[in-house]
């Protein structure tokens, strides 16, 4: 199976202080990958150096066999990302939102049919700022599946989704990744990351603390439930007594 990304010895500080020491993990195409972690582990860091808007103090990052840096704009073409907020117009409408993105790729999906599919079809015509906040989450998912893209950057992705909504998301996510899709995710939902998540990589204040599955990892700990099993690698746990 072809490996989309590919992250060596990745390290990042600000000042004195460590973010990233000497990251390594692999992503293979058609996979779910899930970057965990508490915040400030260093998941957005490690996140900005794969995607090359922050550069890294040392190690090599490889996307989709380009580097980001340098082949930004072919990666861009093939790549998604899902922002948690984004600086638009205060008036713009959601289908103006949409077209405006669908004119920067050279082959963007069908976006009426993405809003169709994930339940903001009938919201084309109102302003985004008009929308509820889980309105807004599954609309700025579309926003990151317009390029039609061979890999998306998902960050808490049902942040603000009620149950059904949540495992609609789910649903049509792993049927895109039956086409191909690869999606690396952070989340902080354990119940998400156990349904759709291939393989996991858990970060403590920088440093990768496992890499593998789920079922490895409540293994490894030696517990039933990944919640705790999450818990206890992260260091939250021991964090919150």
């Amino acid at each position: 199976m072809q490996t989309v990304i590919k992250v060596e010895k990745l390290s990042k500080s600000y000042g004195s202080l460590l973010a990233v020491d000497k990251i390594s993990l692999s992503v293979k195409r058609g996979t779910v990958y899930g970057l965990l972690g508490a915040n400030g582990a260093g998941k957005s860091t490690t996140i900005e150096c794969i995607l090359g808007t922050r550069n890294a103090d040392s190690g090599t990052v490889s996307v989709l066999g380009c580097d980001p840096k340098r082949d930004r704009h072919r990666l861009f073409q093939n790549v998604g990302v899902q922002f948690q907020e984004g600086n638009y117009q205060p008036q713009i409408k959601v289908s103006e939102l949409c077209a405006e993105t669908a004119c920067l790729y050279k082959f963007p999906s069908d976006w009426k049919r993405l809003c169709e599919r994930f339940g903001i079809g009938n919201k084309i015509h109102k302003a985004v700022k008009s929308l509820s906040g889980g309105e807004r989450q599954r609309l700025f998912i579309v926003l990151s599946l317009i390029p039609n893209p061979q890999l998306v950057f998902l960050d808490e992705l049902t942040t603000g989704l009620d149950v059904k909504s949540r495992r609609d998301v789910w649903k049509m996510l792993s049927e895109l990744k039956k086409k191909g899709l690869t999606i690396f995710l952070t989340s902080h939902f354990m119940d998400e990351v156990e349904a759709l998540c291939d393989e996991i990589c858990i970060l403590k204040k920088g440093s990768v603390v496992f890499n593998g599955t789920v079922e490895q990892a409540k293994e490894i700990v030696g517990c039933e439930k990944f919640e705790d099993a999450y818990l206890a690698l992260s260091g939250e746990e021991a964090e919150e007594e």
